[in-house]
């Protein structure tokens, strides 16, 4: 498990590597708002899970629009990885499972603990509410795939689909999670497997004050 020091060290890399990068063809290709002030400072804003965030230039500081408060350190992480790794590609609608990803088989376990599992044991007997959570929480669209299912912007430039099937007499509930195929063009399978988990455990959480 990686401990604190080792992500502190991924965001000071992530930030070495961005800030050589011009923040305006960075906004360009990750689908960022760019806003320049008047004394020549440069912030980025980025829509992140259906909320703001805001990255001072070349601080590059992070924070949730209209808040001192910072993201916490993994969410940094996924972001500083997002900027360095978009390209501009638009997504296609191919979505794919978590094991086309290349290295996806090798981090498969952990996607399964930290998101897949979760998300079909919290939402297989009552797959509408996750939907409709993840419609009030991230603004989800809905989706036609399995028997419930909704597309969450997770990203600009990366949707996520969440998949349920429900369950009957003979067969249990499944679920899964899709991912348009030019996710592997910007994370690698280990930031995805996170990125999963930052998605569903805020449901669940909701889900609990629920119950």
């Amino acid at each position: 498990m990686p401990r604190l020091d080792d992500y502190k060290e991924a965001v000071e890399l992530g930030k070495k590597e961005l800030k050589d990068k011009d923040p305006k063809q960075i906004a360009g290709l990750s689908g960022a708002d760019i806003r320049e002030g008047a004394t020549g400072d440069i912030d980025l804003n980025l829509k992140f899970l259906n909320k703001n965030v805001n990255i001072s230039w070349p601080g590059l500081v992070f924070l949730f629009e209209g808040s001192a408060e910072e993201l916490p350190i993994q969410q940094q992480i996924i972001l500083l990885h997002y900027l360095n790794g978009s390209k501009g590609l638009q997504a296609a609608g191919n979505w794919i499972a978590y094991q086309e990803i290349p290295d996806g088989r090798f981090y498969l376990d952990a996607f399964l603990r930290r998101a897949k599992t979760p998300m079909v044991k919290a939402f297989g007997d009552q797959p509408d509410l996750m939907v409709n959570l993840a419609m009030s929480v991230y603004g989800a669209r809905p989706f036609d795939q399995g028997d419930v299912s909704a597309v969450i912007q997770a990203l600009p430039m990366v949707p996520v689909a969440l998949i349920i099937w429900k369950g009957d007499e003979e067969f249990s509930p499944e679920g899964n999670i899709l991912f348009d195929r030019t996710i592997s063009d910007i994370f690698s399978a280990e930031d995805v497997a996170w990125l999963a988990g930052m998605i569903i455990y805020p449901l669940m959480g909701m889900l609990s004050q629920k119950g």
